[in-house]
């Protein structure tokens, strides 16, 4: 059996609730706040339904009569064989019934239930598991802002006005997606002064055709469940999709159906979209209206080239956001055990690119320099040629017997985990026949790992 989720007006709507107990109880609960005219009948009541206001009450036994005129019944009491002649007599009446842990006597079910000022959400399992439909309905109501009913009575009082400033269906629907994202982000409805600036600049209330907006999104390092909640709002609310290699599935598929995906990853030695090429997508589809999510694994700005994007939105006149991640410099090492700084090992961190096309050997020009500083030096994009950057370190000064690590983690397709010390890091590695990416650590820190790659 299949139940189809309606929502039905009840307001006015005459109902019979049959028993009187604890059951009887959280069935009234659910049910007064839509408004139905409520008949509980049974021989004896519990004190805090005799207490409940906005119910009539029968203290009688059940009889085929008090089914007159109603439009739905609930039998919940403790007598099996009543419950099923009452369903029985409901079938043949034409009446919606539900009978109390008997899916099978039921003609509709009742869901697990939210409500928040004009929202209702109700889920349902069918009766297969009643605790599973909890456990999501809880975890749905945390998502939920605290305001969210007042919220929804704003939006409502501000549709009549949208409507008649912006006329094209598609632009509204825009505008309406980014009111509701700015409401729900300062956790109320918006001042007037509010309202009116964000209807001239996203409705184009000036005349003015609306113009898109780009969010930078930091991914994380790793699995889906790493991004930021803001970074997951803007993602199932986008309409244009801007993704990097790497990313996890689970995040992909939390993009709305009805958006456009373009995917621009970049790999070491695979062709790929030049840079022009991302910035001039992403300038096109904001143009055009779009509210555009550019999706990076780790962080944006951390050689994530998040900086040259904005910069080159920004010439363009084309509003953007930046929405941090969790880097792959600090996560991936964190996932392995290695803490990048700890009281009396490491007192500072160094992040350092280890490919650069603006020197003769790729790595940055003063490399020495930053070999002898304290604390500990993390490298990305550096695994191809680690062999040459252990030799340059140790010629810089850095003693050999230094501990080192490369992590291949978080979505890389070969997880990979290898420790050793600097003087033989890279022998090591090309024995365990590492895959980029990976992330290259040293200093003293290496040596506290619990030796697991991150998965």
């Amino acid at each position: 059996m299949s139940y189809f989720p309606f929502f039905v007006d009840l307001s006015d709507k005459e109902g019979l609730i049959v028993g009187g107990g604890a059951v009887a109880l959280r069935k009234i609960e659910k049910l007064l706040p839509y408004g139905p005219k409520l008949t509980v009948a049974a021989l004896e009541f519990g004190e805090e339904i005799r207490g409940t206001e906005g119910i009539r009450l029968l203290e009688s036994a059940f009889m085929p009569v008090m089914l007159d005129g109603k439009y739905f019944v609930i039998a919940a009491t403790d007598d099996r064989e009543l419950n099923h002649r009452i369903a029985d007599l409901c079938g043949e009446r034409g009446i919606l019934v539900n009978v109390v842990d008997d899916r099978d006597e039921c003609g509709f079910l009742f869901p697990s239930l939210v409500k928040k000022g004009k929202l209702s959400v109700g889920i349902s399992t069918e009766g297969a598991s009643p605790s599973a439909a909890v456990r999501i309905r809880e975890g749905f109501e945390r998502s939920i802002p605290e305001n969210f009913g007042r919220i929804l009575e704003f939006l409502e009082e501000k549709r009549p006005v949208v409507k008649a400033k912006i006329g094209k269906e598609e632009k509204r629907s825009r505008f309406f997606a980014a009111l509701f994202d700015q409401c729900v982000k300062m956790g109320r409805g918006l001042t007037d002064e509010e309202f009116w600036s964000l209807l001239r600049e996203d409705g184009g209330e000036n005349g003015a055709e609306s113009q898109g907006a780009v969010y930078l999104v930091g991914a994380g390092c790793g699995q889906a469940d790493l991004i930021t909640v803001r970074g997951l709002r803007l993602l199932r609310a986008c309409e244009v999709l801007v993704y990097d290699d790497l990313i996890a599935e689970e995040l992909l598929r939390e993009v709305p159906k009805r958006a456009q995906r373009i995917y621009v990853g970049k790999r070491y030695g695979k062709h790929s979209m030049s840079q022009e090429e991302i910035c001039g997508i992403l300038i096109d589809k904001a143009r055009e209206g779009k509210m555009v999510v550019r999706l990076k694994g780790g962080d944006p700005f951390v050689f994530g080239r998040g900086g040259e994007e904005i910069r080159v939105l920004e010439k363009e006149g084309i509003r953007c956001h930046m929405v941090p991640g969790i880097t792959s410099a600090i996560g991936i090492p964190g996932m392995a055990g290695i803490p990048v700084t700890y009281r009396g090992v490491s007192q500072s961190v160094h992040i350092v690119t280890a490919h650069t096309a603006d020197t003769e050997d790729g790595f940055l020009a003063d490399l020495d320099k930053i070999a002898g500083l304290q604390g500990t030096l993390v490298f990305l994009m550096g695994l191809n040629q680690l062999e040459k950057l252990a030799q340059r370190l140790v010629r810089a000064g850095r003693d050999e017997k230094t501990p080192a690590a490369v992590i291949s983690g978080g979505n890389a397709p070969c997880p990979a985990f290898v420790r050793g010390i600097l003087g033989t890091i890279a022998e090591e590695t090309k024995k365990k026949q590492v895959k980029a990416p990976a992330v290259i650590v040293v200093g003293e820190v290496v040596g506290l790992a619990h030796g697991k790659a991150p998965g």
